[in-house]
């Protein structure tokens, strides 16, 4: 019986770990991993055309399964093309390993045809990179590399040279049990006592929550109906918290709504759940404030903190909520909730005039109709830019439907390779692609991926031939839009000659039977909607050094829109306000 090399056991490692897919684009050095994946039955090779696409893919499979996903790259430019899609996925704390191949070992530190040093190259977008130089190093240092990813929640990077992995692998290799999952954190008693003892002699609590509350959505209703607070979120917290939450307040940040600025500003306790918010400009510098987080090195980073609480949020409310005596007066509740729903009112009149009749189409009608036509339990892949304004305006969460982007790292050109990820997870499930044009161009060859792989992706494209935030970033600092136009084709001849069914819709009234036709097709469609880029009103007042680096709060930005099925949501919370 023929040895195992130090790729099969490499392949063999990932597969106990749960990897089920390794995604990448095919190259000498890597050469030996790729047959040993093929020669393993429980593992699939994902060829893309662009290894970003495999790293934003494995990180969206990483993000919607909580468990531990790969991507490859051959040596030298090949595995540079990675760097990217493992940022996103490092800074989303998603579960992602790299295996980063390399020249012949040999060849390490002579200016060799294609070297560079990706042990050094990936450290700061991993918890884990290392070199493997010898056979002997295997099974552990890929072993490690594993346990950093899933226990730290991000990525890892093993650099693997050609000739190392097509060698024997050492006989007699301790392989150990793998860490799979991570364990859930509970703060200290006195932590506890005296976050109740903070609640207690609080009168107005606001709750701002982010993606740290995922799987603590019922904690958090029960721990707000028992001291009468507003809840606030962040855009990764939407997803997790808005749904059957009598208590919402909308969304903070420059993409944000309602009222959720001033339920953080007026109240005298804020409670940071399970968010690492990054703007400051947004958050009071005068409020009482907590936050609960597990990752320790997030506490007090983005604001003074009067409480640091290490623990998951789910642990931390199921043991302070009945430490906390039950609130009577739901005053300031329900005057946040009366301002939301006020605000929400503002902004969907600007919405609803003459929309159905606006050519080209306005954005926030395709958003809202999108919204309306998709599956409950549908994945959206949204890109950076103005897309990510729609979703967070016009998705309407409700504990079944996903919404993965680069909600932190903002890169363009994520929607489509992370709409690959999420596919490959559920044929069966709808995944939606919320497209803009300038993203979908930067990486439109792996719209040859869905081909290859007949992948029901659907992409819904919003086509206004331009890069609609930066136009919008050099409007409010008094530039004039320069380099931000964009001569598109017709992509919906594009993908049909792709062989993908598509459509191009230019009017309003074809909108909806588009969608409908595109979102029932079997296969991998698209549909082309050419919209307005004059879709954003720059208010007169605003100053420039507000929108720079996101720093403005919601409150102060009016973007020419409205909030979608948001608007009947506060319209029931209020009439529904929990009273004394």
């Amino acid at each position: 019986m023929a040895k195992q090399t130090v790729a099969e056991q490499c392949v063999d490692i990932l597969v106990r770990a749960g990897v089920r897919r390794l995604y990448g684009v095919v190259g000498d050095s890597l050469n030996p991993v790729v047959d040993a994946v093929r020669r393993n039955a429980a593992i699939d090779w994902i060829q893309v055309r662009h290894e970003e696409t495999a790293a934003f893919a494995a990180g969206a499979e990483a993000q919607l399964t909580g468990t531990l996903a790969a991507c490859a790259g051959s040596c030298g430019p090949g595995n540079l093309h990675l760097i990217n899609g493992l940022y996103d996925a490092h800074r989303s704390m998603a579960p992602v390993l790299a295996l980063a191949s390399h020249i012949p070992s040999s060849e390490i530190g002579t200016g060799y045809f294609q070297e560079t040093h990706p042990d050094q190259l990936f450290r700061e977008c991993s918890h884990y990179c290392e070199l493997i130089s010898s056979p002997q190093q295997m099974p552990r240092v890929l072993q490690t590399a594993v346990q950093h990813a899933i226990g730290r929640g991000g990525v890892s990077v093993v650099t693997l040279p050609g000739d190392i992995a097509a060698r024997p692998a050492p006989e007699r290799a301790e392989e150990h049990a793998l860490v799979t999952s991570r364990p859930t954190v509970r703060p200290g008693d006195a932590e506890i006592d005296e976050l109740a003892r903070m609640v207690d002699a609080a009168d107005r609590i606001t709750l701002f929550c982010g993606s740290g509350t995922a799987g603590a959505h019922d904690e958090v209703m029960e721990f707000a109906t028992r001291v009468k607070a507003p809840v606030g979120h962040a855009l990764r917290g939407k997803e997790w918290i808005q749904y059957q939450n009598p208590f919402d307040v909308g969304m903070s940040g420059l993409l944000g709504y309602g009222a959720a600025y001033e339920a953080t500003h007026e109240c005298d306790l804020l409670m940071l759940l399970g968010t690492d918010f990054p703007y400051g400009a947004f958050l009071p510098d005068d409020v009482t404030t907590v936050q609960v987080d597990v990752r320790p090195e997030h506490l007090g980073r983005r604001s003074k903190l009067d409480l640091a609480v290490w623990g998951d949020v789910r642990e931390t409310l199921r043991c302070l909520t009945p430490k906390v005596r039950p609130k009577t007066d739901g005053r300031f509740l329900e005057r946040m909730l009366k301002k939301h729903a006020e605000a929400l009112e503002g902004v969907v009149r600007a919405y609803t005039r003459k929309v159905e009749k606006h050519v080209p189409i306005h954005p926030e009608y395709v958003a809202s109709v999108l919204d309306e036509e998709a599956a409950d339990d549908a994945v959206f892949t949204v890109d950076t830019g103005m897309c990510n304004v729609w979703a967070a305006r016009y998705l309407t969460p409700n504990g079944r439907r996903r919404v993965i982007g680069s909600f932190t790292h903002g890169s363009m050109a994520n929607a489509l390779p992370q709409a690959i990820g999420a596919q490959f997870l559920d044929r069966r499930r709808q995944v939606v692609s919320m497209s803009g044009d300038g993203g979908f161009t930067m990486l439109m060859g792996d719209f040859l991926t869905l081909v290859q792989y007949d992948l029901p992706v659907k992409v819904v494209l919003f086509n206004n031939s331009s890069l609609g935030m930066v136009e919008l970033e050099m409007l409010v600092s008094g530039l004039p839009a320069y380099g931000t136009g964009n001569h598109n084709p017709d992509f919906a001849a594009l993908a049909e000659a792709a062989g993908v069914h598509a459509v191009r819709v230019e009017k309003p009234k074809h909108l909806r039977p588009a969608l409908r036709d595109v979102l029932r097709h079997k296969g991998p469609a698209l549909v082309d909607v050419v919209t307005d880029p004059n879709a954003l009103s720059i208010p007169p007042k605003i100053r420039a050094e507000m929108v720079t680096g996101f720093a403005l709060s919601a409150s102060k930005m009016v973007l020419d829109g409205g909030v979608g099925r948001m608007v009947q949501m506060a319209r029931s919370n209020l009439r529904n306000v929990p009273r004394p």
